[in-house]
């Protein structure tokens, strides 16, 4: 990589560092062009020549925030032997992840309806696809060997991903009072119940 793309790479870090802060500390009120151009030092001009648009920049933070945390859980369900401490595992990666990266968590469960999305949702399916394809991997024998119910991939994603993205999302509104010491204690097991074979 020549010391020009590497500059522009770190320019691309260093923007979307600053736009997952202002992102954090104003929220999506404070969430503007403005802000961010200001917070991280740069300029109108840097912005769209990385970007596009704004709507680009948001697009390349949910997609960094979102590959960050299937990292994880890909990295959790890869450690594990069983369909059940893999599926256990899933569902407390996603709960770490919640707590060790709030910002991260807080950015991916207040955006995913935002209309700033919309623009970009092929490249942002094609990178969850991509990044959940280990996963499906790992999952996919488990179901042919009969250790998981015999459920499409697609829906044992819902299943395990449904409930703990809303107990996130819920532990990081202001309107919800969740305890997720106790979600991470009862909700592993409860969709494990619900993703065992018969």
């Amino acid at each position: 990589m020549s010391p020009k793309q590497q500059r522009g790479e770190a320019t691309v870090d260093r923007i979307l560092d600053t736009a997952l802060r202002v992102y954090a500390e104003s929220g999506q009120q404070g969430f503007t062009v403005n802000a961010v151009t200001k917070a991280g030092g740069v300029s109108f001009g840097s912005l769209y020549h990385h970007f596009g648009s704004f709507d680009g920049l948001a697009a390349a933070l949910y997609t960094r925030c979102m590959e960050e945390l299937f990292d994880a859980m890909t990295a959790a369900v890869l450690r594990s032997r069983t369909a059940r401490t893999g599926v256990r595992a899933l569902v407390r990666a996603y709960l770490d992840f919640t707590v060790e990266h709030r910002e991260a968590a807080l950015f991916l469960h207040a955006s995913s309806y935002s209309g700033y999305l919309s623009a970009h949702a092929r490249q942002i399916r094609e990178a969850r696809d991509a990044k959940l394809a280990p996963i499906s991997a790992w999952l996919e024998p488990r179901v042919r060997r009969g250790e998981l119910a015999p459920l499409p991939p697609q829906l044992i994603e819902i299943m395990v991903m449904g409930p703990v993205a809303e107990a996130a999302r819920r532990s990081l509104s202001s309107t919800y009072d969740v305890d997720l010491n106790q979600v991470a204690r009862l909700l592993p097991d409860a969709i494990w119940q619900s993703l065992r074979p018969g």
